[in-house]
């Protein structure tokens, strides 16, 4: 069949077509005309308010504490890491409880999963007590429905912003397509702000499996808990997006055609709850870390910090090195490191140009180490295709390489428990046993050059030692380390129950998987 369309917009099916059915011919005559008609843009032009941090917080709980503390460690703020999932989501719950002025949350993703429902509840509870909540989202990997937001914006206390969205009318996914250029380049950013004196930012989306409330396999996250002066900064670069001509209001993308209200959405979480919020809650709450820093049991490290962020100009501008400054920050960052680096990331495409910057760091005296998840491990198939190019190249370039092992998920329990399979989410660079760079970023074409993306790059040599120790004892318990033998082939090592393991091929995998894998080697690079 061939189909094109007049200048005037006209369907037109050619001869070709009397072949067909009749029926066919209706079929996909509604079908062309369908994808043209709903093939919809997005106006960006509308107009909308535009809306600041709350400077003046020295009032609240959130204020008077960080204040107190700058005051006490001589203006440094204060950091502590977190690496469980209940921990994470147990931070965020008592945030959104402290809260007294104001809540902003940028993501990703949010789904319409129970952190999704407990989160909702959480911000539905801060602004019936008087809270401003700005909730801004990326929308394609989206999940909870526009009705669940334009309800909560329903709320006076409540605004919700969708970044760069895509057109309702229609198909998406033909909109998505119809208008590639514009909706392939995303908001990644990640964070968490509470009366501009308390955030966490880090790699962790609202969704259940960052939290550790998936049965069937184990996130390995990491946020970071921020008290004090560079919150500031961090809202700043909220503030930078949430009034970007690509952020719009909900319902300027989306309809209430229901004309439902706040109450039948609250009506439906508690509903769709059924309890799970209680308990939930409370084992978030229960949270050993969370108590223990509430009880000041144990201590913040203090120390000085800087938010490397892109500008979301990146995002309507076309693609090139000068836009990319969050990349460009992180690459000077790495190159004047003078003894180790250390890159978690759970996906590596490094490119001729990143294996070229290993060789080069490798060759300045520089050790290098890259962790990243396997084969097995990895929840995009295609990534681990494209990284798979490159492994052999950057393991003779000088870096040492490790693999996230899938099935090593109860190493990490304390009592052996839970579900076996693991990946590897975690997005932190560890820089001469001082720095540490925590954010939104990975190492892949689409973080560095297409998505926007922030981090935060802290300055402890007593957080990065810490953490340093406690992962190189359990290193060789979860991961693989990737060789090159004599005869040039990959090896994969790793102690599993006191034993030492070699593998030969890809570990933990299925023919399929390894064989879909390379097929999928087609997917271009550049949107990896």
């Amino acid at each position: 069949m061939e189909v094109a369309l007049s200048g005037g917009g006209e369907l037109l099916v050619t001869e070709k077509t009397q072949l067909l059915p009749a029926s066919i011919k209706a079929i996909i005559s509604a079908l062309v005309l369908w994808s043209a008609v709903s093939c919809a843009t997005i106006d960006f032009d509308q107009p909308k308010s535009a809306s600041y941090v709350i400077q003046d917080v020295s009032a609240t709980e959130a204020g008077k504490a960080t204040e107190r503390w700058a005051e006490i460690n001589g203006g440094k703020s204060g950091f502590y890491p977190l690496i469980e999932g209940m921990d994470a989501l147990g931070a965020r719950l008592r945030m959104l409880e402290m809260a007294q002025k104001s809540v902003d949350l940028q993501y990703f993703l949010m789904k319409n999963d129970t952190a999704g429902a407990v989160m909702t509840k959480a911000m539905l509870d801060a602004a019936n007590r008087g809270v401003r909540v700005r909730l801004l989202l990326d929308d394609v990997f989206t999940t909870a429905p526009d009705r669940t937001f334009l309800l909560m914006h329903q709320h006076p206390n409540i605004d919700v912003r969708i970044f760069n969205p895509i057109s309702r009318w229609g198909l998406k996914a033909i909109n998505y397509v119809g208008h590639f250029k514009q909706a392939n380049r995303r908001m990644h950013n990640k964070s968490f702000t509470v009366d501009n004196s308390i955030s966490i930012v880090g790699g962790r989306n609202i969704a259940d499996e960052y939290f550790q409330l998936k049965d069937d396999s184990v996130f390995v996250d990491f946020d970071m808990l921020i008290f004090g002066p560079v919150v500031k900064d961090i809202s700043a670069s909220f503030d930078n997006y949430w009034n970007h001509e690509r952020a719009l209001p909900i319902e300027h993308i989306a309809k209430n055609k229901k004309g439902e209200t706040l109450e039948q959405v609250m009506a439906d979480v508690s509903e769709r709850l059924d309890g799970i919020y209680a308990e939930v809650y409370n084992e978030a709450n229960e949270s050993k870390l969370l108590q223990d820093l509430i009880a000041r049991r144990i201590p913040l490290y203090p120390a000085d910090a800087r938010v490397i962020v892109d500008n979301p100009d990146k995002l309507i501008n076309d693609i090139s090195r000068e836009h990319m400054d969050l990349a460009n920050d992180l690459r000077e960052v790495m190159l004047s490191a003078e003894k180790e680096i250390i890159l978690i990331t759970p996906y590596y495409v490094p490119g001729d140009t990143g294996v070229e910057l290993v060789r080069k760091i490798v060759k300045s005296g520089v050790k290098m180490t890259i962790i990243t998840n396997s084969l097995a491990s990895n929840n995009h198939v295609p990534v681990h295709g494209a990284y798979s190019r490159y492994r052999k190249a950057v393991i003779k370039a000088g870096a040492q390489i490790y693999e996230a092992r899938a099935t090593s998920a109860r190493v990490l329990s304390e009592d052996g428990e839970g579900p076996d399979n693991l990946t590897l989410h975690t997005k932190v660079f560890l820089i001469d046993n001082r720095y540490i760079f925590v954010g939104s970023v990975n190492l892949d074409p689409r973080s560095i050059e297409i998505n926007a993306e922030m981090g935060l790059l802290v300055d402890s040599a007593e957080m990065v030692g810490n953490l340093v120790g406690g992962a190189q004892q359990k290193l060789d318990g979860i991961f693989y380390r990737v060789i090159l033998n004599d005869k040039d082939k990959l090896e994969w090592h790793a102690i599993i129950d006191g034993q030492k393991v070699v593998k030969t091929i890809e570990p933990d995998t299925s023919w399929f998987r390894r064989f879909s894998a390379w097929v999928q080697k087609i997917v271009p690079e550049s949107q990896l």
